[in-house]
């Protein structure tokens, strides 16, 4: 395909987000289904356009004047992408497949945007405007950077999994594509974010993938797990364990020591833990299923740690998912606390005494972090704060009141908030 046609197929899959309110996933899979003829620099060129669009689309408006879908697809290409005006010209008016010729006022954007440094904080970061009272709660005056790193691409991140391998191991069988270790945990290696135009090596194509070697996993979610502190010989209860990623890491730290019990509301996302547990050489997880008559029957308030990964706006997940951060309504804030609050109240029943209780959400934003850690403590007795970072030592990233918040701008992760609270004996 040439840029006029991958240019064209990205407004149309942009179109069938906004207008049908299909997720990036299901519109890029139509796309595909749809266009047979395209190869795989074609998909990876409409996938990274489509992203780079939704990450950045306030931005793009403003720079452009105008806030059509049309207008984000030719202003990424300008300014994110860096392509000279003339090819973007070329790519929009080449017929038969371009989506047409510039007109006068787009040609004026492209060469002479207004100025972002002018715009508001909710338009530099990228986020919508009934936000930015939350964020500026967060980060105060850098809520605009904190957003603008927020809307950035996102590396690849891997966790070596100390039951099968090591990291060096694991590192020289990733060199095809460019592993390389991070300074924050040494079992966490990094793939850089690649252009966006060009397709990612694929990590299940390395054998040692599925021998169990490694997971694809953030280095923040690799964090959280890790928060939960020394766990060797513990009795762990994964209250929201979902696919597993986080119960595998915590697996991996124990050594197969100890037990560890994953739960879930959806007994059908649990399937696929039990699968990669397997591939990982998990053998002290015991799998409750919510199809059983209480599945949690007798773990109560024998827990050393009980580690809840809660359900969340996903907010710090924007780099992935940028599509769900203008989907997301107050509405549905509200609801995913009230589901917090429920998952708090039943994890605490599970800690023993001296044991632990470490809640964690992939959110930047404070009602559904410290907000609902206050509110739990309020109307809980017999629980404290902890700082976040014992074990870890990662002072830089811990707030004034003892919990992590780790950022894209900060930490170099996807955004991650973590609160340790222990029961008194």
């Amino acid at each position: 395909m040439r840029d006029a046609g991958r240019l064209a197929a990205a407004i149309d899959v942009l179109t069938q987000i906004e207008e049908r309110h299909r997720p990036v996933r299901m519109a890029l899979k139509n796309w595909g289904e749809s266009a047979r003829y395209a190869g795989s620099k074609d998909r990876a060129f409409v996938s990274g356009l489509v992203l780079d669009v939704l990450r950045r689309r306030r931005s793009l408006g403003w720079r452009m004047g105008e806030h059509g879908l049309r207008a984000g697809a030719l202003g990424a290409l300008r300014f994110v992408w860096g392509w000279p005006l003339e090819r973007v010209a070329e790519a929009a008016g080449e017929a038969p497949h371009g989506p047409g010729p510039l007109s006068d006022a787009e040609r004026t954007a492209l060469e002479h945007p207004r100025d972002l440094g002018e715009a508001p904080c909710a338009v530099r970061g990228d986020y919508p405007d009934w936000l930015d009272a939350s964020l500026e709660v967060a980060f105060g005056e850098a809520r605009a950077e904190e957003g603008a790193a927020l809307s950035e691409r996102a590396p690849v991140d891997l966790r070596v999994n100390l039951l099968k391998s090591d990291p060096p191991r694991t590192l020289k069988a990733l060199s095809s594509l460019l592993a390389e270790p991070t300074e924050l945990l040494p079992t966490a290696l990094r793939m850089p974010a690649l252009d966006p135009t060009a397709r990612s090596g694929a990590v299940e194509t390395i054998p040692q993938f599925s021998k169990g070697w490694f997971e694809v996993q953030d280095l923040g979610s690799q964090i959280a797990a890790a928060s939960a502190g020394e766990v060797r010989g513990k009795q762990v209860l994964d209250l929201c364990a979902g696919g597993g990623g986080k119960t595998l890491a915590l697996a991996g730290a124990m050594g197969n020591t100890g037990q560890i019990y994953a739960y879930d509301s959806d007994a059908r996302r649990l399937a696929d833990a039990i699968r990669r547990a397997d591939r990982a050489g998990v053998r002290n997880l015991q799998v409750r299923s919510p199809v059983n008559p209480e599945p949690l029957k007798g773990l109560e308030g024998k827990m050393d740690v009980v580690f809840i990964d809660a359900p969340c706006s996903g907010s710090g997940s924007w780099r992935r998912h940028p599509d769900t951060k203008w989907r997301l309504t107050p509405e549905t804030l509200e609801r995913r606390m009230a589901d917090q609050d429920a998952v708090l109240d039943s994890g605490a029943a599970f800690v023993k005494p001296g044991g632990r209780l470490v809640y964690v959400t992939c959110s930047v934003l404070p009602q559904e972090d410290e907000d609902r850690i206050a509110a739990f403590l309020a109307r809980t007795p017999g629980f404290a704060v902890r700082p976040a970072t014992d074990e870890l030592k990662l002072t830089t990233f811990l707030t004034p009141d003892g919990f992590l918040r780790l950022t894209p701008r900060t930490s170099g992760t996807d955004g991650f908030f973590v609160a340790v609270l222990e029961k008194h004996r």
